[in-house]
């Protein structure tokens, strides 16, 4: 992400503007460099044709992708790789599951290095992991994954849902649980800024907490009644969220709509619109 920092030339910069009497011009907004595109979004047309799927998100305008469902971890990564060099694609990071984690640690690896990941984010714990007792037994190997991919050359991140927020056994959440008995220099966070607002979380302050520690956002808005929905047709606003100095060192905006209508393409591009549209 370019800093708005880097853009006014520092401190300084905003300074001279203003002793000048002149208000800060557009251009010197911030923007996102690299819109991404986690491809769970379209995973049923990325499963029948990954290679024609990844043509299109790319011709659409997308410059980084996250592989995410769709069978992916199933097909050719290097064949996916080649795609995405031919086609100005990189993918910095990849979901990969917490039983594959467990039990396939090595072959993980391999497949996220070759993708071109810098980063594994796990993105999901299923039921049975949802209680006081799983979960800790789920957190230390949270800690564990993220020592061995620094090891392998990887950093390793978390990506929420509602749930780490609305299960509170004892009445602490999941998610208090996470943030306190997890490395936070090894365990960074993938915050999905529509999972964590329908669990009733203000966004907003919920940025500021996790400043340095967030590593990249899943962007998908909300609407009045609470449904997912493109970017730019609900009421987020993310060019506040953006600006915060929480969201100074994201790295990664990864457009997602995990109920995106079919044929996905045209939801997908309303996303895109609006975030290359959009200044903070």
């Amino acid at each position: 992400m370019i800093s708005r920092r880097t853009l006014l030339g520092g401190a300084g910069g905003a300074a001279a503007f203003a002793l000048a009497g002149r208000a800060v011009p557009p251009a010197f907004a911030a923007q996102i460099k690299a819109i991404g595109l986690q491809l769970y979004t379209v995973r049923e047309i990325f499963q029948k044709d990954p290679v024609g799927t990844l043509e299109r998100v790319a011709r659409i305008g997308y410059r980084e992708v996250e592989f995410g469902g769709g069978g992916y971890d199933a097909m050719d990564p290097a064949l996916l790789r080649r795609t995405m060099n031919r086609l100005g694609l990189r993918s910095p990071s990849v979901h990969i599951g917490y039983d594959a984690l467990l039990g396939q640690f090595d072959k993980s690896v391999a497949m996220a290095k070759t993708l071109g990941a810098d980063t594994v984010v796990l993105p999901y714990m299923s039921d049975e992991h949802r209680n006081e007792q799983a979960w800790q037994v789920a957190l230390p190997n949270f800690n564990r994954f993220a020592a061995d991919l620094k090891k392998a050359g990887l950093g390793f991140a978390y990506h929420n849902h509602d749930f780490e927020f609305t299960v509170k056994p004892g009445g602490v959440s999941l998610y208090e649980r996470f943030l306190k008995e997890t490395d936070p220099a090894l365990v960074k966070i993938e915050l999905d800024l529509y999972w964590a607002a329908h669990a009733g979380e203000n966004a907003a302050a919920l940025i500021d907490r996790l400043s340095g520690r967030i590593y990249a956002y899943h962007v998908k808005d909300m609407r009045s009644d609470r449904s997912m929905a493109a970017v730019g047709e609900g009421t987020t606003d993310f060019a506040a969220l953006f600006k915060r100095k929480g969201s100074a060192g994201v790295r990664h905006f990864y457009v997602e709509n995990d109920q995106a209508p079919a044929p996905y393409l045209p939801d997908i591009t309303t996303s895109f619109k609006t975030l290359r549209a959009l200044r903070f």
